[in-house]
């Protein structure tokens, strides 16, 4: 198909000064490539580009139990770059798995901060049992466990509303506290009656109490979920517990003097 040339409303030919040479639209065609072809050779001042974003490093929260705070360490430069005052006597801190909130137990005003990490201040302050010690969260960030070692249970915090949904009664003087992956279990050590509490999140009810060694402190569950290691404070040995029959396997592992916290690493274990 032929181009027509550009005409007025009238439908004659637009006469707007005199035409260059050769007919049609294509003259005009040659104009315009000739004059870009002439902006290209002039030097054009340089754009710098923004700089690029980066992402802001990870955060550690460290609980000061004489200060009544929360410092915040930049694990990029390692230095303290905050400190988020809470409740009194803070003791432990845990983080929900997408970093957005930390919650910290105050032992001494019986109560759990909630700290807002993007803004670091505290969003919520949540009432719970008397001397909370230990704090565990859910995989999926919807439950906090919080022992609360004055009141022998562990309030169960429903972090959509930062409210107490359930009080579990446990053993006596409860104090460590971990989850299973899957969420289904929360074992508790129970520091004075030397046991574990094994809580079936489902029904927020204790399922199985297993005796250990003496006042046990510390408990770390496998990635697989299928053993959870406990530290015995007062008879220097480690229990470990089958979690698919709750009950210790083999002889307690003899370690060094008054254990108190444990971790384990990733693997099949």
């Amino acid at each position: 198909m032929r181009l027509a040339d550009p005409t007025d409303p009238a439908g004659t030919p637009a006469r707007r000064g005199p035409r260059p040479q050769g007919s049609g639209p294509w003259a005009w065609l040659r104009v315009c490539v000739a004059g870009l072809a002439v902006l290209a050779g002039l030097a054009l001042p340089a754009v710098s580009s923004p700089p690029a974003w980066a992402a802001p490093s990870p955060h550690a929260y460290v609980a000061d139990n004489g200060s009544n705070d929360v410092s915040v360490i930049d694990t990029a430069t390692n230095t303290v770059v905050g400190a988020v005052p809470v409740g009194n006597g803070p003791a432990a801190v845990a983080l929900t798995q997408n970093g957005r909130r930390a919650y910290v137990t105050n032992r001494d005003s019986n109560d759990v901060s909630v700290i807002d990490t993007a803004t670091d201040t505290v969003v919520a302050t949540v009432p719970v049992g008397s001397g909370p010690e230990g704090v565990a969260l859910t995989q999926n960030g919807r439950r906090a466990y919080v022992t609360n070692r004055g009141s022998d249970d562990v309030s169960v915090i429903d972090t959509t509303g930062n409210t107490v949904v359930a009080t579990i009664p446990v053993g006596s003087m409860p104090v460590g506290v971990a989850i299973t992956q899957n969420g289904r279990r929360v074992y508790v050590t129970n520091f004075d009656s030397s046991d574990v509490s094994v809580i079936d999140t489902a029904t927020d009810t204790v399922v199985a109490t297993i005796p250990v060694g003496a006042r046990p402190l510390g408990v770390a569950i496998t990635q697989n979920g299928r053993r959870a290691y406990v530290t015995n404070f007062s008879s220097n040995d480690v229990s470990v517990i089958d979690t698919t029959t709750n009950t210790v396997v083999g002889s307690p592992i003899p370690v060094g003097a008054n254990p108190a916290g444990i971790a384990i690493t990733p693997g099949r274990g």
